[in-house]
């Protein structure tokens, strides 16, 4: 998609080299509309509740019904958003990543938030792949933990393995009965009008993230690297996508409470930029083998 002699090396993420984790090839497929407004939904938390729960019935688990408390971070690659919900006496910080320009990881959607736990990474990252103006090609690794009380058995399971939540429904009733991501963003139009939209407080991240994408475009005008290119076909490009629930016993004032816990997803959020955490723990080679990719 460019000169020739500017092509970097794949970049190797450090998502991809998880000790006691191996990549799995997900399902491919493609939407009939343009790739931005594929990309951007994963920087628009409140959709997980309206959308995956309160609308259309828990696609993921109940505790997604609970609107997050919201904020969004920009990072080295890319950017993550911070959504903390309260759980009982704990807070569950939920990060999902936007890789610029054009991959998504996101955290687990079987989290309930009721179990104490650090950092998790991803279950997935996903290449939204522009095939023209308005056609889009999904390309997803699955991230798979050697241990089934991590991982869910069916999130690996190649003879099942069906995007789920990513396919239009059966019929255009079912579709309007209980719609998921791809009537959200299909019905978009093939190109979405921006200037139709209303937006809100909560499309902060779909408007960090456009920004981004407006900045990329124009250093490549420019003749610069946008953000997130990296030319070391050696190094190994930390990430930050993850689940973490920590106990938190709640505040009596509600707006108290709301404070601490959006407190406590950024102050995690900048201990994550700053450690780095899967970076840390990350197997040395980087070589993406058939013993990594399988």
């Amino acid at each position: 998609m460019g000169p020739p002699d500017r092509q970097p090396s794949f970049p190797v993420y450090d998502s991809f080299l998880r000790s006691d984790y191996r990549l799995v090839p997900g399902p491919k497929y493609s939407w009939p509309c343009n790739w931005l407004q594929t990309m951007e939904n994963a920087m628009d938390p409140a959709h997980t509740a309206f959308l995956h729960t309160i609308v259309s019935g828990a696609q993921f688990t109940e505790e997604f019904g609970v609107m997050p408390e919201l904020e969004f971070v920009e990072t080295p690659v890319g950017m993550i958003y911070i959504g903390t919900r309260r759980v009982g006496q704990n807070v569950w910080a939920r990060m999902v990543e936007a890789v610029l320009p054009n991959l998504q990881q996101v955290a687990p959607i079987w989290e309930t938030g009721h179990q104490e736990h650090a950092f998790s990474g991803p279950m997935l990252s996903r290449w939204v792949v522009p095939q023209d103006d308005t056609n889009t090609m999904f390309i997803e690794l699955r991230h798979v933990s050697e241990t089934e009380r991590v991982t869910p058995a069916w999130w690996g399971d190649r003879m099942n393995m069906v995007p789920g939540g990513q396919l239009p429904a059966d019929s255009y009733e079912a579709g309007q009965q209980q719609p998921g991501d791809y009537e959200a963003q299909v019905s978009q139009r093939p190109i979405a009008i921006h200037a139709l939209e209303h937006i809100g407080a909560t499309d902060r991240g779909v408007m960090m993230f456009r920004n981004q994408t407006r900045r990329g475009i124009r250093a490549v005008q420019a003749g610069c690297d946008p953000l997130g290119l990296c030319r070391d076909a050696d190094m190994v490009i930390p990430t930050y996508c993850n689940d973490t629930v920590v106990a938190l016993a709640p505040d009596g004032d509600p707006a108290i409470d709301r404070q601490h816990m959006r407190e406590t997803g950024r102050r995690l959020a900048d201990g994550y930029l700053r450690d780095r955490p899967l970076l840390m723990h990350a197997r040395r080679s980087p070589e993406l083998s058939a013993q990594t990719v399988r």
